[in-house]
């Protein structure tokens, strides 16, 4: 990106203005006031008006409900006379029916309060003029317990006689004498009293009266609802059009607030691309000649302090009064992402922490490569991939907002990669019978570990999550490494090289043939070969304790002395000499980081395994409930789909949908398919809660942790794309 100034005079500002906002290159910088001798600049006569149209406009699309795919002609011209005239035409025909509109709501309202309130009294069945009026009697009207209010009435003080009437739960009790505190009494009778309405109408009449006007007031909105339709499809072009003539209008009479101005010149200072500096330069000079100077104030680079370098000479800024050396703001170019089509919608997971500065690499890309693989390793289920590529298809296709459909399109990458992997281990929700189905030996190439059969690869991927959490936290310090070497490749190599050193080294001894005893000896027999020797145990490798023949068993120990009767590893003192040189970067929390995140980061990857396993348990249960099972061969298999009958000290569970006879099968096989629907349902939103906040998780906080900062702001050039209106 290039900063670039543009200086004139003010008798041309205008002409500048139109040549900036119809290229839409220039992200214009607001002037902050430190310039001496320079003022902001005052808004162009007829702001105000414009400002006050354009409000107008859009109060009337808001009431009429009018949005952009409203518009299916041609573009508009849209002279100054016609608009005023038409939008107060439109404005007095909307107003006088909203505010009518306002006004039969409101009745409606006092209606429907008023039906409320009277209903009782038709279930009370007593004329409403016989319930007032009286001179020596008490009468109160409620809803409660008759006996409770029988009770209350006996033990009342200052009550002579009293009489109720009313068969249900509406009473009606006529007390003498007339002064008597009838209704604080009821109060511990649960008795919640109704007003009286103020008329003489027979109940079922009032009812009926206020019904009628009930619809009465029904059908006229619903007639206005009507015209604000007819007038919505009437004026939604021209509406929209006026929006847009009146946006574009705003923002050409108020870009001067953005200048620094004298009372002869202005200084206008933005940013656009650098490969565009050109145009922006060539269209200005051919309207407006020698009356203008463009310059290229710098191409954004970043001193030792990773802030906009300049790289002009010092005659050229005093040249220029300084202004070259002081930008209009803070000098902070913005941003500009560009990435591949299938990479673009994970920019808005990264937006959520903040888009990436100016200065500092996009890591969008690493995201796209790495969140829906996670997501995918985790659920690792056909079935349920289906289900997040179709929710994630109609999202893209069927919402408005941009980020809604940016997340559509990460749950259809996310779900393909679930599908990927549910192929993998042979599952559709939860069942293995796509295994059986698709794979020759009817055994998938990947197992989750459930099974007691294989439960090795329960900890062969709590291995695989750690190298995994390797990989990444490097990559992540690789990415702040090149961010570095803006400072110096010795500085870069202090702030981040010591760190990839520190963390490759420390895993490599944890994964060696050192300390045998504090470590577990999966770590040595998941990828290794059959017949190697276990460093932890000293014996054989057997075939059943591999999930992978790879051939690793370990790296080997390299002793380079020994003290005490100690060997010193060669690894170990590669550990403490980078952890020497974290700290010495660090300082003292560096000592302390180590742990945390060269140790604790990497570990926290296992939590992918842990949610495989957490997901994988649950789609068993409820396939398990659902078809039963029985334990064989070290595998669960599942009764519904079983060619015989297992044994009985076998069966785990029955399976709702297996039961015998009659009504019990029938409520069996209905209770096992809501079951069935429901569980899956819960594995699936689940999916999304764990998998997806976890694998979010990951991302966000052990790998952008080590190398992004973000705060960087779009670039938002001056000027808009015209949809409804054509080019005056």
């Amino acid at each position: 990106m290039s900063r670039v100034s543009v200086t004139g005079s003010k008798r041309v500002m205008d002409e500048v203005i139109e040549t900036i906002h119809d290229l839409r290159l220039f992200d214009m910088t607001d002037y902050d006031g430190e310039w001496d001798g320079f003022q902001p600049g005052d808004p162009v006569e007829g702001a105000d008006d414009a400002s006050e149209k354009l409000v107008t406009v859009r109060s009337l699309e808001s009431l009429l409900g009018i949005e952009g795919d409203d518009f299916e002609g041609d573009p508009l011209r849209l002279d100054d006379a016609d608009l005023d005239d038409r939008l107060a035409t439109i404005r007095t025909e909307v107003n006088s029916l909203d505010d009518r509109q306002d006004e039969l709501e409101s009745e409606l309202r006092e209606v429907e309060e008023s039906l409320n309130s009277v209903e009782p009294f038709v279930e009370l069945g007593i004329d409403l003029d016989l319930l007032q009026g009286y001179d020596t009697l008490t009468v109160v009207v409620g809803q409660g317990d008759r006996d409770e209010v029988r009770r209350t009435l006996v033990e009342a003080d200052g009550v002579d006689q009293y009489q109720i009437f009313g068969d249900g739960e509406t009473l009606a009790a006529f007390v003498t004498p007339a002064d008597a505190a009838v209704s604080d009494a009821l109060v511990s009778a649960e008795f919640t009293q109704l007003e009286i309405p103020e008329t003489d109408a027979d109940p079922e009449g009032y009812v009926a009266d206020l019904r009628e006007q009930k619809t009465a007031i029904e059908a006229e909105l619903e007639d206005i609802e009507g015209d604000l339709a007819d007038l919505a499809d009437e004026h939604a072009e021209f509406l929209l059009a006026a929006e847009e003539r009146l946006t574009i209008d705003v923002q050409k009479r108020e870009a001067p607030l953005s200048f620094a101005t004298t009372r002869n010149a202005f200084v206008a200072e933005g940013w656009l691309p650098s490969e565009q500096y050109l145009d922006l330069a060539e269209r200005l000079k051919d309207r407006v000649g020698d009356h203008v100077d463009v310059e290229e104030l710098e191409q954004a680079e970043y001193d030792e302090d990773g802030h906009a370098e300049e790289s002009h000479t010092d005659e050229e800024v005093a040249a220029d009064g300084g202004h070259a050396e002081q930008p209009m703001s803070d000098g902070t170019p913005p941003v500009v992402q560009d990435n591949p089509g299938p990479v673009k919608p994970f920019e808005s997971l990264v937006a959520v922490l903040n888009k990436p500065k100016y200065s500092e690499l996009d890591p969008t890309i690493v995201f796209f490569l790495t969140f829906p693989v996670f997501f995918g390793f985790m659920i690792g289920d056909l079935g349920y991939g289906l289900i997040y590529m179709g929710i994630g298809y109609l999202m893209m296709r069927s919402l408005d907002s941009d980020i809604l459909r940016a997340l559509g399109a990460v749950g259809l990458l996310s779900g393909f990669f679930t599908a990927v992997f549910g192929v993998l281990y042979g599952e559709f929700f939860g069942l293995h019978q796509l295994g059986y189905a698709i794979y020759p030996s009817g055994s998938a190439p990947m197992h989750k570990g459930l099974q007691p059969y294989y439960q090795e690869y329960a900890l062969a991927w709590m291995l695989l999550s750690v190298v995994v959490g390797v990989l990444h936290l490097v990559t992540g310090r690789v990415l702040d490494f090149v961010n570095n070497l803006k400072h110096g490749v010795g500085e870069a190599f202090m702030e981040s090289g010591s760190w990839i050193l520190f963390t490759v080294s420390l895993w490599v001894w944890i994964l060696s043939h050192t300390a045998l005893s504090a470590k577990p000896d999966f770590l040595f027999t998941s990828f290794a070969q059959a017949g190697q020797t276990n460093p932890v145990t000293g014996g054989t490798i057997e075939a059943g304790e591999v999930v992978y023949s790879l051939g690793f068993n370990g790296f080997p120990a390299i002793d380079v002395f020994s003290v005490a009767g100690f060997a010193i590893d060669a690894v170990l003192l590669v550990v403490v000499a980078s952890l020497a040189l974290v700290v010495k970067a660090e300082g003292g929390i560096g000592l302390v980081e180590s742990v945390t995140q060269g140790f604790g980061h990497v570990i926290s990857y296992a939590r992918i395994a842990a949610v495989l396993l957490a997901k994988a348990g649950m789609a068993l249960a409820v396939n398990l409930l659902v078809f039963g099972a029985y334990l064989e061969g070290g595998e669960f298999h599942l009764i519904f789909f079983s060619d015989h009958a297992p044994a009985a000290e076998n069966v785990v569970f029955s399976g709702l949908v297996n039961v015998e006879g009659g009504l019990a099968m029938v409520l069996g096989l209905l209770a096992g398919i809501l079951v069935l629907v429901l569980g899956h349902m819960l594995v699936l939103v689940l999916g999304v809660t764990s998998a997806g906040l976890q694998a979010v998780r990951l991302e966000y906080v052990e790998f952008f942790g080590k190398f992004y900062e973000g705060g960087g702001r779009n670039y938002t050039p001056f000027g808009q794309e015209r949809r409804y209106t054509a080019e005056e």
